[in-house]
């Protein structure tokens, strides 16, 4: 537990003073949301921002996706410099606490990056999400931990590798159809009726679950490595 707080506080620390992981994210998503919204409507005006309609939680959440690689490919980049890997390697306890260090830190950035970017998507498409904030904050913290507990995971494995910003993407977009089903659906089953439907939400939970035993168990392995 020592090591988990440890590593979330150097993290968090490092990303204060310096905030290029955070202004990254945000200023790509946020041009996601202006390429999304400038290529997608064919109408001028006010009723332009409809337009996204059905398919605007999918478009939330790639958004959210691409901003998160994004951050998931720097969350081990400072770990590179002076060998400082091999030191998170030596750390007198269960790996997995590593890990979990380095995810919830992934998690706290993201989530802000994230409500920033609700905020602005709301406003570029005509969504009023002040009614539904709570559940939709739900919804996007199930989501966020599946996809930062692998999305760690892998960007631990891809670090080492020549190309890990075209290699992460590869081995951690596959995986994530489970988690991005489950969030779209929960989205937009709570944009049209106003209620969260479980059925999503319990695709979120497992898979959840499952990704955070794999992704802690495993990362001992991948330390090795």
């Amino acid at each position: 537990m020592n090591v988990f707080l440890a590593i979330l506080w150097k993290d968090l620390l490092t990303e204060w003073r310096s905030r290029d992981r955070l202004v990254a994210m945000l200023i790509f998503s946020l041009l996601v949301v202006v390429v999304f919204f400038f290529s997608l409507p064919s109408l001028p005006g006010p009723d332009a921002a409809a337009a996204g309609g059905p398919g605007a939680p999918g478009l939330l959440w790639v958004a959210y996706v691409f901003a998160a690689l994004l951050g998931l490919n720097r969350a081990f980049s400072l770990e590179l410099e002076n060998d400082a890997l091999s030191g998170l390697a030596l750390a007198p306890c269960d790996r997995g606490w590593v890990f979990l260090g380095k995810a919830a830190a992934s998690f706290a950035i993201l989530v802000v990056v994230q409500g920033v970017t609700a905020f602005f998507f709301a406003l570029a498409f005509g969504l009023d999400l002040a009614p539904v904030a709570a559940p939709f904050a739900l919804i996007v913290a199930l989501g966020s931990l599946g996809l930062c507990s692998v999305g760690t995971l892998f960007a631990a494995v891809a670090v080492r590798t020549r190309f890990r910003e075209v290699m992460l993407p590869l081995l951690l977009l596959p995986l994530l159809i489970p988690v991005l089903s489950g969030a779209v659906r929960a989205t937009s089953a709570l944009l049209s009726t106003g209620s969260l439907s479980f059925e999503p939400l319990q695709l979120l939970l497992v898979t959840d679950g499952v990704y955070l035993v794999v992704s802690f168990l495993g990362f001992d392995y991948v330390l090795d490595e």
